[in-house]
């Protein structure tokens, strides 16, 4: 199983279709573009889908999906490794970003096929993730 790479605001970047170790070939890029119109009503040309992740810094010259997301320079700013560590956690800013799965499945009549709940949902359930690394720290 590969390494999880969890993103500023909780997304999961090793799940991502968009993240660059996971594009294969124009087709992953199309299926992901069509997913994301699917269940969140935009699309980003298939050839403009490339992901190097937030946490590839600044001076490499990444390529973002969303490189006007306002989660991750208020991240930096703090010092944080994302928001799971921060003492405003779930702020308005991290909602913005808030992906739920039963918010997402309201909008449809059938259920949501579970290979497309883990392509197109699963990666951005980022209040999930980060509840769990919270979690994970008290414990400790």
């Amino acid at each position: 199983m590969a390494e999880e790479i969890i993103a500023r605001c909780g997304y999961r970047c090793d799940l991502c279709l968009a993240y660059k170790e996971n594009i294969r070939s124009s087709e992953d890029r199309r299926r992901i573009s069509d997913g994301w119109f699917k269940y969140y009503g935009f699309r980003i040309p298939s050839e403009k889908i490339r992901c190097d992740g937030c946490l590839t810094e600044d001076r490499q010259n990444p390529k973002r999906m969303d490189p006007n997301c306002p989660v991750r320079p208020c991240v930096l700013e703090k010092g944080l490794e994302n928001c799971a560590y921060c003492s405003e956690y779930i702020c308005e800013t991290l909602k913005t970003r808030a992906v739920i799965y039963e918010e997402v499945a309201e909008q449809f009549e059938a259920p949501i096929p579970q290979e497309d709940y883990e392509a197109f949902i699963r990666p951005y359930e980022g209040e999930k993730t980060l509840g769990s690394i919270r979690e994970s720290r008290t414990e400790n």
